[in-house]
């Protein structure tokens, strides 16, 4: 292996003694064959130019990686894998201590100030990192809306520049959206106020996004779709059975995505048959593994898993070999299963099978102190939304039409 991937280590100019600890690194991350020579030929030609600009790896940083992307803006293979290359590169020689670690004079502004908002979230928030991705890109979203590209002057920030910035997103966006950006915006203006950048607490002056409780119906799939859904996952491939052990604890466990993200390999208590879920505000709950789900799960790990350092119970399929970055990945795996058996819905993520679950436990007599155990509500008020699809026990409750049946 050595040979083939580093046929001449002269090539690669003041980076040629870092090249194998480089390579050791992104195989230990599962890239292809293939990937590795496009990231060799990213830092061959980074190493002739080091070379031919006089730079040595104690001058790396974002500023001249930035110049390099320029220059190898140039070749095919600068376009498609040299950013996520110069980045690995850089991070692997700051950690080696070759390179000086970033200094936060070179950042701008808007940098330093989202590292420490990112900071704040983290350990004054308790917010799990899986959760910030919103509020730090809604952050940057505001700034760069009220402030360009220029100076951060928050002593002339006022109420109405709050207002207007979220009338102008809400016009072009869907209610959804614009909770999430009002949501968004408060934490950040909280977050100044506490750091004492602005004077006032503006996130008083943050508009509400009007949303009736109960006013509409939660979405679900009958049981006889569930099935037609699990049905249809390709178990003869390795993908297809990662995929089929997730949607089976979505469906049999009604467990979100973000604690499917969030489940590791001692979750599992085997002995026993349970499993360890990390829910809401880091709560911690014991549920009984369906057979079916442990039986998918087993197999997965004894032959399909990728051979890692990630404690992470379900690893991505593509390197870096890792867990799932987001809660999305999984939604998209229930969207594409939805699409595999043809089931149409107006609702496609992972919350779908956790309404179906409720939704089915419902029909079969199941109280709704019951279902909130299941789904580990922490209020009643979020299990009494099931009642409305009980159709059986609300023609009981209906009065008589005064016009007559027809």
């Amino acid at each position: 292996m050595k040979n083939r991937f580093t046929p001449s280590c002269d090539s690669f100019g003041p980076l040629s003694s870092f090249i194998e600890s480089y390579l050791e690194q992104v195989r230990e991350q599962g890239f292809s064959d293939s990937s590795l020579w496009a990231q060799l030929r990213v830092l061959k030609l980074c190493g002739r130019w080091m070379k031919r600009t006089g730079r040595c790896v104690g001058d790396l940083d974002e500023t001249a990686m930035c110049a390099c992307l320029r220059r190898l803006s140039r070749f095919s293979y600068g376009r498609n894998s040299g950013p996520s290359t110069l980045r690995r590169l850089l991070e692997m020689l700051r950690r080696t201590g070759a390179t000086p670690p970033a200094n936060g004079d070179s950042q701008s502004q808007v940098d330093v100030l989202m590292v420490s908002y990112k900071s704040f979230l983290l350990k004054e928030r308790n917010l799990s990192p899986n959760s910030i991705s919103h509020p730090l890109r809604f952050a940057r979203r505001f700034l760069a809306d009220l402030f360009g590209g220029g100076q951060l002057e928050f002593s002339t920030l006022r109420a109405p520049d709050i207002t207007g910035f979220i009338r102008r997103y809400a016009h072009d966006h869907g209610p959804y959206h614009t909770r999430c950006l009002v949501s968004a915006t408060r934490s950040f203006l909280r977050y100044l106020h506490c750091k004492g950048l602005i004077d006032a607490d503006l996130s008083l002056a943050v508009p509400k996004v009007a949303r009736w409780r109960f006013s509409t119906l939660p979405k679900h799939l009958p049981a006889a779709q569930v099935r037609q859904v699990l049905l249809h996952c390709d178990r003869k491939s390795a993908l297809g059975r990662r995929d089929y052990a997730i949607l089976l604890l979505l469906a049999r466990l009604g467990l979100r995505a973000g604690e499917i993200v969030k489940l590791r390999l001692e979750d599992i208590d085997w002995d026993n048959s349970r499993i360890s879920v990390c829910g809401k505000g880091g709560n911690r709950a014991q549920l009984p593994l369906p057979t079916d789900a442990a039986n998918a799960i087993a197999r997965y790990l004894q032959h399909d898993r990728p051979q890692c350092a990630c404690r992470c119970l379900f690893i991505r399929n593509r390197a870096p070999v890792d867990g799932f970055v987001c809660s999305s990945a999984v939604s998209g795996i229930v969207q594409r299963a939805l699409e595999r058996a043809g089931v149409v819905s107006a609702r496609k993520g992972a919350h779908l099978l956790r309404h179906s679950l409720a939704t089915e436990m419902l029909r079969k007599g199941a109280t709704l102190d019951e279902i909130g155990v299941v789904l580990r509500h922490r209020s009643s008020d979020t299990t009494a939304i099931y009642t409305k699809v009980d159709l059986a026990s609300l023609r009981a409750l209906a009065l008589p039409w005064i016009g007559g049946a027809r």
